[in-house]
């Protein structure tokens, strides 16, 4: 029956699509005329270069993040937009502190340096530093063949992506749940510390930071939590083979001081037709502090500024509202995303649709989409229009981070899907900078987010109730 009501769907759309060749012919020159802009008079990667180099890392709750908060309100007041404002958010402040220091000791004197960082809201080692034998596991899960054995030693988590998914974000969620709760399950069992292999495929000298979290622990509890390179998680794992009584010495200074005001910043083009209606487009404001975000996730970003001001370029007037939406603390807490989405449905206010970009610069594929089966015959019935321009990647799935509070109702959530191969070789590292993205790429990226959301605005989302439909 399912798969009946599917195919009506689909024939409906293509018979609809048929009947209006004419809005065919029209959507494919608007949609030209996009990517001309972005690609001819694009502003985004300009953007990106002030973000970057200009400002730097932007962690929740910094100075720098509060300075990435006035420019880019200043740029969209620039753009002429018909409402700019700040949404005051309350977010986590953690701070760094010193650069931390490690090194692997198998007997007396006999040292090797290696690359280690805290990760995001670690508390700090004792100003001495810690030194303890080394417990490697393959993840939380593997703790429990260990439990005697774990006691005032340091749980080294050594599961790596699986190099043979190819979809490597889904190889990120495989194991980041040993960086964010490794150090809480190894505190149960009695540990001094932990190590999480970074969560990259590539084998460098890099580490990569990231959340994580002690769950419910008392303070007393908590032990030191810092990420370790791959290539030097690899050594250790070797040597570990060859020394199992070696010792493992680390630092960290980091220190967690509360909570600090912060702010979304939000741009609106108020609807010509539909003002009621809402859309979103945007990314997440802060970053991590050892490169300067410019994939993760200054790319989003200014790709979804430059949304609006390709209407702007290219003199479009939207039926609906399109907010742009640079959410504050993706990172280490999601407090943007959530304050935006209570402070919307506080008010009644009706959101349609929202896509987010947050999955690097790099080339476009398609997206995903976070809805019903009516919706997406909607939206699949578009994909000859991307063609073109090689968008293919049109599925049902996940959307993004910081829009999936707004979940309720009709509402239809949207990712940006790029190419992702070499996305996590940057993520969270020192690797994460300028120079790593490119110019094109990042313009491609916001033509076709500006293209969908255009579409979107034109004709809206249908729905259909398939249990009424059923019962007909």
């Amino acid at each position: 029956m399912k798969k009946y009501i599917f195919t009506a769907f689909s024939v409906l759309f293509s018979l609809s699509l048929f009947a209006q060749a004419p809005e065919v012919k029209e959507d494919s020159l608007k949609i030209r005329e996009i990517y001309d802009a972005a690609l001819v008079k694009g502003q985004a990667y300009n953007w990106l270069d002030h973000l970057s180099n200009n400002i730097g890392g932007r962690l929740s709750g910094s100075l720098n993040a509060q300075r990435a908060v006035e420019y880019t309100k200043a740029e969209l007041e620039e753009l002429g937009l018909d409402k700019v404002w700040l949404q005051p958010v309350m977010v986590p402040k953690w701070t760094r502190g010193a650069r931390e220091h490690a090194y692997i000791q198998t007997g007396p004197g006999m040292t090797t340096e290696v690359n280690i960082t805290a990760l995001g809201g670690s508390v700090a080692t004792d100003p001495a530093g810690l030194k303890a034998q080394v417990i490697e596991v393959q993840g939380i899960e593997d703790l429990e063949n260990y439990k005697d054995e774990i006691n005032g030693k340091i749980v080294f988590y050594n599961r790596p992506m699986k190099p043979e998914l190819i979809q490597t974000f889904e190889a990120y969620g495989g194991c980041v749940d040993q960086r964010y709760s490794g150090a809480e399950a190894a505190a149960k069992y009695g540990a001094a510390g932990v190590i999480v292999r970074s969560l990259s495929h590539k084998i460098d000298k890099y580490p990569h930071t990231g959340s994580m979290s002690y769950g419910d622990l008392p303070e007393n509890k908590r032990i030191p939590a810092a990420a370790i390179s791959t290539k030097d998680a690899e050594y250790l794992s070797g040597i570990l083979k060859l020394k199992k009584d070696l010792e493992f010495y680390y630092k960290l200074s980091s220190e967690n001081h509360g909570e600090v005001q912060s702010y979304n910043v939000i741009g609106e083009i108020t609807g010509s037709e539909f003002p009621e209606e809402i859309m979103v487009v945007g990314g997440h404001l802060d970053s991590w502090d050892l490169g300067d975000g410019s994939h993760d996730d200054g790319a989003g970003v200014v790709q979804s500024m430059e949304v609006l001001r390709l209407f702007k370029e290219t003199g479009y007037q939207p039926k609906r509202t399109i907010r742009v939406v640079l959410f504050m603390n993706e990172e280490n807490g999601l407090r943007g995303g959530n304050k935006y989405a209570d402070v919307a449905h506080s008010k009644n206010e009706n959101h349609i649709f929202a896509l987010e970009s947050d999955a690097g610069g790099f080339t476009p594929r398609g997206f995903s989409f976070d809805a019903d089966d009516a919706q997406f015959a909607q939206i699949e019935s578009w994909k000859p229009l991307f063609k073109p321009y090689l968008i293919h990647y049109f599925e049902q799935g996940g959307s993004g981070a910081d829009i999936g509070p707004l979940k309720k109702g009709d509402v239809v959530l949207a990712g940006l899907r790029p190419d992702s191969q070499r996305y996590f070789d940057h993520h969270h590292a020192a690797t994460d900078t300028f120079e790593h993205v490119n110019k094109r790429e990042l313009e491609l990226g916001a033509a076709t987010m500006t293209s969908l959301i255009y579409l979107v605005d034109k004709y809206g989302m249908k729905h259909i109730d398939l249990e009424k439909d059923r019962k007909l």
